[in-house]
């Protein structure tokens, strides 16, 4: 019993920290309105992108932590199956990790993605929007989506993320944008 006791409390002080460590390395993330921080950053295919060269346009500004990893894996899937839908609404989609260009092109050969993922390397990127996550020598982006409006405005801010439904939503969340 008193074993067990032990090991809860043990339990709870691990998982405290855990969850200071995770909130103290990720700053705030952009709010709603807000003119959406510009970037310029490496492909998958080696060029330059820019958050400027799509003005004029709605843009899916999705962060994920880890190429070739499950949830991210079915939330790319589930957003290259939805193009012809995002194209409908005049919205592009971008990836963007703290993963390699190089680690991009081979997650988008292994899995036949065909919109862009970007690679923020230094997590300057990450960190503007409030999605670096930083554990000392391990920093990755945490799973927050910008919806950025034609004028280069957050229009809504995700910052809790269930990879499995995720582009149905922000595909609703466009709908009702662009009524």
């Amino acid at each position: 019993m008193l074993r067990i006791a032990l090991l809860l409390i043990v339990v709870v002080i691990v998982a405290i920290v855990i969850l200071r460590l995770l909130s103290s390395g990720r700053a705030a993330a952009i709010a709603p309105g807000s003119a959406a921080p510009d970037f310029n950053l490496p492909s998958q295919e080696g060029a330059s992108v820019s958050l400027k060269d799509y003005r004029g346009s709605w843009v899916v500004l999705y962060f994920y932590p880890k190429d070739q990893t499950p949830g991210c894996t079915r939330e790319a899937h589930n957003f290259q199956v939805d193009q012809a839908k995002y194209a409908e609404r005049h919205a592009i989609v971008l990836g963007v990790s703290v993963d390699s260009a190089e680690s991009h092109k081979k997650f988008c050969a292994k899995e036949g993605l065909n919109f862009k993922l970007l690679a923020d390397t230094s997590g300057k990127v990450s960190k503007a929007y409030g999605s670096l996550t930083n554990l000392g020598v391990v920093k990755f982006a945490a799973r927050h989506t910008f919806l950025i409006d034609p004028a280069g405005k957050v229009a809504k801010a995700y910052t809790s993320v269930d990879p499995v439904r995720h582009s149905e939503e922000v595909l609703a969340a466009l709908d009702q944008l662009q009524k």
